[in-house]
C-alpha cells in the first residue's frame, strides 16, 4: 500500500453536503461522478494532499442507502492506494482477510476498487483504490 488515497463519508443529500463541505474546506468540489456498479453518486474535495469523497446513494439498494439505513451519516471508509490490486488481493486474502467483491470493480475517479469485510478488520471499511492506466 502506497498511501492513503481518500476517506470516504456516507452522506444522504449530496447537494447538502457539498454546500456544507465547501464551506469547510473554503472551496467546491472539484469532481462529482455517478458511479453505477455501486449505486452511488460521489463528490471529491480535495484538502492539501488528501481527498475527502462524499458518497451518496442513487438507488434504495445500493451498499451506501443500506449502510444509511442503519447507520448515521458519517465516515464511511478509507481508501488505500495500490499499485497492483489484484497482487494486493490475494496477498490479503492469503493473511484471512476476506474480500468483498472476487474481482476490482471500476469505481470513482479512474480508478479500479476492491473493499474488504469490516469483520476482519477491527470494523473498519478498507477499500483498496489503483489508478487505470490509460
Amino acid at each position: 500500500m502506497k498511501k492513503i488515497e481518500h476517506i470516504g463519508i456516507a452522506v444522504k443529500d449530496i447537494e447538502a453536503s457539498n454546500k456544507i463541505f465547501a464551506k469547510i474546506f473554503g472551496k467546491d468540489s472539484y469532481k462529482s461522478e455517478a458511479v453505477g456498479s455501486e449505486g452511488v453518486i460521489t463528490s471529491f474535495f480535495q484538502v492539501g494532499e488528501n481527498k475527502i469523497e462524499l458518497v451518496s446513494a442513487t438507488n434504495d439498494d445500493s451498499p451506501i442507502a443500506k449502510y444509511l439505513s442503519k447507520n448515521r451519516e458519517g465516515m464511511h471508509h478509507i481508501a488505500f492506494d495500490v499499485e497492483d490490486i489484484e497482487k494486493e488481493m490475494k496477498r490479503l486474502q492469503n493473511e484471512g482477510i476476506r474480500i468483498l467483491n472476487d474481482k476490482p470493480k471500476k469505481g470513482a475517479d479512474n480508478k479500479l476498487i476492491c473493499f474488504l469485510h469490516p469483520k476482519d478488520t477491527n470494523g473498519v471499511l478498507i477499500e483498496l483504490c489503483q489508478e487505470i492506466k490509460k
